[in-house]
């Protein structure tokens, strides 16, 4: 039986509202000028022993601890269960006794958006929705086409037109039908009006300043944190996040937050933000509502000015921290250090995790004891472009073995 009261709550003042499908702020809060995310609230005292429903499907084996009605049926592709890859020769380069991957490549649509699009979806259907929309770059649009497919409803992705052909191939693929505009804003207008104007429910967030996403969906992001503790039988030291409006670090800290309460894991772990701009950085420092400039980044997907509350809450509940901004030529190096070392493709909004971790090693903050987990969120399958721009040619040979060496001596050249 799920310990879902069916209400949800401010994380920043606790006032309760009745359920609702989309991620608009608390409003207590916004009498205040703060946006601040509404997520469900649990009885955890309704709960027996703490464990998996092992005849259920994908993350639903956690449906307890699930935002759902006992009589909604999962939407699920067997999502999760993905596993956790042991990096010796990163853990020696980063100094640290022991460094993880949280391999989410391995899920349906080869991203960690399928834990959210899982719960999102079951939930809207339960609910009635006779369409889905969702506002996405790719992996959140794909995840959401994906379910919307299997649950056989009607789904709309507003994205960019600037996005890689791969992401849209992927929205495409599965009868999503897809639209390009030219901003961020536009794309929420619309969405605005779509959830409004004809009740379809909403995948991702819409509103700005942004919240957050679905509220129901971001509670799929706890069975990570759920997965991880299963794995290691305890929390990690630190999880080091992916983050651009918080949905997937919010998630995994309530996850960790959760098994405390229950008594599973003694202490949580320290949840590390990291966006290319510096996002979540400015706003530890300067608060919420704090902005840096937009610009171009390969980690297209993560790219955003400003942070959200249940983001910077993740990491001030925690006693975690942001990383700086980073450069296009740090985020390729590790995605490049990631496949070459451990053998792990990584797209490169993904790969900010391992570059985070190579500027928090170099400050002094990592010590030879520490177990460390990356959330490694989506493959480089998604965005092999940027990755070929700075690949060479491969080159064209003669049958000889004589044409081989010479090629491989080159290619020895060149590093």
């Amino acid at each position: 039986m799920s310990a879902f009261t069916g209400a949800l709550a401010c994380l920043r003042c606790g006032t309760q509202v009745a359920a609702r499908q989309s991620a608009t702020p608390c409003p207590q809060c916004a009498d205040e000028g703060l946006a601040i995310a509404c997520l469900p609230v649990y009885d955890h005292d309704q709960l027996g022993p703490w464990g998996p429903d092992h005849e259920r499907p994908g993350l639903f084996r956690y449906s307890a601890l699930l935002p759902l009605h006992d009589s909604a049926k999962p939407v699920s592709l067997h999502e999760g269960n993905t596993p956790m890859l042991s990096c010796d020769r990163l853990a020696q380069r980063l100094g640290v006794g022991e460094l993880l991957i949280k391999d989410e490549t391995r899920n349906p649509t080869w991203s960690y958006k399928d834990r959210l699009a899982a719960v999102a979806v079951t939930q809207a259907v339960h609910a009635g929705a006779e369409a889905v929309v969702v506002s996405s770059t790719g992996n959140h649009g794909a995840a959401i086409a994906a379910f919307a497919s299997a649950a056989g409803v009607p789904c709309v992705v507003l994205t960019l037109a600037s996005v890689p052909r791969e992401m849209k191939v992927l929205m495409q693929v599965y009868g999503a039908r897809v639209v390009a505009l030219r901003t961020g804003p536009e794309r929420w207008k619309v969405m605005e009006q779509l959830v409004h104007e004809r009740g379809w429910a909403p995948m991702s967030g819409y509103v700005d300043p942004p919240l957050g996403s679905n509220p129901y969906g971001v509670e799929g992001y706890k069975s990570i944190a759920y997965e991880v503790v299963e794995d290691l039988g305890e929390a990690p030291d630190v999880v080091i996040c992916p983050t651009a409006y918080g949905d997937g670090i919010a998630g995994v800290a309530r996850g960790f937050a959760e098994l405390q309460s229950l008594g599973v894991i003694a202490k949580v772990p320290r949840m590390v933000a990291v966006d290319p701009l510096g996002a979540y950085e400015e706003g530890l420092r300067n608060g919420l509502g704090a902005r840096v400039p937009m610009a171009s980044t390969v980690s297209f997907s993560t790219g955003t000015p400003i942070a959200t509350y249940q983001g910077l809450w993740a990491m001030e509940s925690t006693g975690g921290f942001a990383v700086r901004g980073m450069s296009d030529s740090e985020i390729l190096a590790a995605q490049f250090e990631a496949a070459r070392l451990e053998g792990i493709y990584l797209e490169n909004s993904s790969a900010t995790a391992l570059a985070a971790a190579h500027i928090i090693a170099e400050s002094g903050m990592f010590s030879s004891s520490q177990r460390v987990v990356l959330i490694g969120t989506s493959t480089g399958l998604k965005d092999t472009t940027a990755t070929a721009a700075v690949l060479p040619a491969v080159p064209i040979i003669e049958a000889t073995t004589a044409s081989l060496d010479a090629a491989l001596g080159a290619m020895d050249a060149l590093g």
